[in-house]
Formats: structure tokens, sequence, C-alpha cells
């Protein structure tokens, strides 16, 4: 039975706020008291946390409605009555709530702390989603000097609701692309802590597993997506499914079994089967890995592999020796820098046409 889960449908609803009292003072030697009715509570909000070490959405099967309680009413005494609890949900970095009927994203959770070491990764502020409603007033707010024994309150204010779709993408730098069989998945016990599992048959991969990489006192983190062959996004073998946990890595390794008879035809398919899911993967910088070199017939194919593919990054690796992965090791960590260089300098344009347009004084004359 596999455990991950990568999408869900849930309700969520803050909390109604509570009436206001009606009532009195009706103490002994204290006559015509006055009015003493308390406020109602405030109703519970709808919070949204994002937790590190959640990875997968699967709680969120078990329980689709999420409710804030309400806020209790006012009592006499001018005595407020109790706030309701907030409802809080959490949710892995990465996840994407969208409206379920529009499918508008309302609000993505990307890991900001992305590029600092995993041990130094913090959890988000708590991010209200829907506010709850505000307490009634009682009474006492509504005595004046020509009605001094007003006999009503405010009712407490409804809550909001929504239906959500929440999905994951999960946070990774490098996507492992291949074949199944093709060594993604002994790469990524190779150079992590990650173990998956291995096995010498198809599609032992069954859900995106995630590891970390360290290089150069700086982790990187890598997915192993699933098997993809000819026709997934057809929906042959596991579909294109998991394919959106690469959306925002930096980088693609893309693994081919040199000792397969169909090597040739694994790059051009894979590459054909991304771009048919999303042109924007194919446009993600990549290297192409040669797998399983301790094999004669991986090393006699090599030669041909890197003259077929001339304008690509090709290296020769074996799990089983060691052979290439500190050069790839390399590789990998500076594609990823220069991918957050990149992303930084984007960011750093964006900021300053933010300011130019902030400096100017649409008000003069030549603007209107």
């Amino acid at each position: 039975m596999i455990k991950f889960a990568d999408e869900a449908i849930i309700s969520v609803a803050s909390g109604k706020g509570g009436d206001g009292c009606v009532a009195f003072r009706r103490e002994r030697f204290i006559p015509l008291g006055g009015p003493a009715g308390g406020d109602g509570g405030r109703g519970g909000d709808v919070v949204f946390v994002v937790k590190r070490n959640l990875r997968t959405l699967a709680y969120l099967r078990y329980r689709q409605v999420f409710k804030a309680e309400n806020g209790q009413p006012g009592m006499g005494k001018n005595m407020h009555g109790r706030d309701g609890k907030d409802v809080i949900i959490e949710v892995p970095p990465g996840t994407i709530l969208r409206d379920a009927q529009t499918n508008e994203i309302i609000r993505d959770f990307v890991n900001r702390s992305r590029g600092k070491r995993a041990g130094a990764l913090e959890d988000e502020e708590p991010w209200i989603f829907l506010k709850g409603g505000k307490g009634g007033w009682g009474n006492t707010h509504f005595k004046s000097s020509v009605n001094q024994a007003p006999r009503f309150a405010q009712p407490g204010q409804p809550g909001q609701e929504r239906k959500l779709k929440v999905e994951l993408s999960l946070i990774a730098d490098i996507g492992l692309v291949g074949f199944p069989n093709a060594g993604k998945s002994s790469l990524l016990e190779y150079f992590t802590n990650a173990r998956p599992k291995i096995a010498p048959y198809p599609f032992t991969t069954k859900i995106p597993n995630l590891g970390v990489l360290t290089v150069n006192e700086r982790d990187i983190i890598l997915a192993d997506i699933p098997g993809i062959i000819e026709g997934a996004h057809e929906g042959a073998g596991l579909g294109l499914r998991f394919l959106k946990h690469i959306a925002r890595t930096a980088c693609l390794a893309f693994l081919v079994d040199l000792s397969d008879e169909h090597w040739k035809a694994a790059f051009p398919t894979l590459l054909r089967e991304l771009e048919l899911f999303s042109p924007t993967l194919v446009k993600k910088p990549r290297i192409l890995l040669g797998t399983k070199m301790d094999l004669s017939e991986s090393q006699a194919n090599f030669i041909d592999f890197k003259a077929s593919f001339p304008e690509e990054s090709i290296y020769g690796i074996s799990v089983f020796t060691g052979q290439g992965l500190d050069e790839v090791k390399q590789q990998l960590f500076e594609k990823v820098l220069a991918y957050e260089a990149a992303e930084n300098y984007e960011s750093q344009k964006e900021n300053a046409k933010e300011r130019i347009f902030d400096e100017i004084d649409f008000s003069d004359e030549g603007f209107i």
C-alpha cells in the first residue's frame, strides 16, 4: 500500500462569533443596576503552518473537514464569552493551496530557507487563512441617556467556509530522471542517507524519494522520481503524476543504463515525455549520466553515448566502483549555485523595478 499522498481535497471553516448577552445587574441593595450583558467570544481562525518534518499529505486523506471552534456567548455580570480555538493545519514545505472550484492558487508555501543546511531550516510562521467571526456586543454597549435599559444585543458574526485543493510539490535541488532500473535509487542511496527500495525488476520505486547530499558543507536535496516509460504522458507505467515534484529543481540528472540494448533511445524518449508534460522542464539545466560503467557493455557504449549527444554534459558513473561520482557530485553543486545566483539576480531586478516605480511621482502632469 502506497502511503505517499501529494493531493487532497479538504473543507475548512472558521468559527462563528459568540452572541452578545442581554442581562441586568441584580444585587441586593443595588436597585436598577443597569445593563450587564457581556460580549460574545471571537470565533476561531483557520491557520496553516509549514512543518519541515512533514513529507506527505497522507493525513489529509483521513481528515477532510477542518472547523475552528465557535466563540461562546457573553454572560451576565459583563463576563466575556470564551474565544473559539483555532484549527491548525500542518503542511509540508512546497504545499500549494488552490480554490477547489476555480483552481486559482491561494498560497504557495515555498521553503524560504532553501540553501541553508538542513539542520538550520525552521518552520514558517503560522498563516491565518480564514478569520473567525467577531463576537457580538452585549447590551452594556447600548446604554445611553435615552435608553438606560437596552434589551437587545448584537449577534456574533458568522465564520467563513472554503473548499480547498491541497497539492504537494516537493522541494528538491536536483531531480533524478530515468527509465525503471536505470540506477536512480542506487545513486540516491550512494550519495545520501536515504534508503530507497532497490531490486532487479522494474518500478521498484513507486513514490518519490528524497535524500540530502552534502558538498562543501552545503546540503543539496535530491529527488528520485519513479521510472518513466514511453507513453507515460498517456498514463503508461506510473504516468507523469510525480513529475510536478521536479518543477522547482535547479537541475535534472538524466540516468541512462548503458548496459540496456535500447540505451540509444532512452534520453530522447525521456526528453519527449517531459516536454509533453511541461515544456518548462526540458529547458532546465541538465546533465546526462551513463550508469553501470562497471559492466563491459556499458564501457563499450559510453564513447558512442558521448558522440550521440555532443551538446550535452555527459558523465560515466558506477555506483559499484565509485567511478565518476566525485565529479558528478561537484557538477551538481555548481549547477545549484548557478541556479540560485540567477534566481537572486532576477529577484534583485524585480526589487529594483519596484523601487523605481515607488520613486516616480505619477501625479506629475507628464503621467496624466
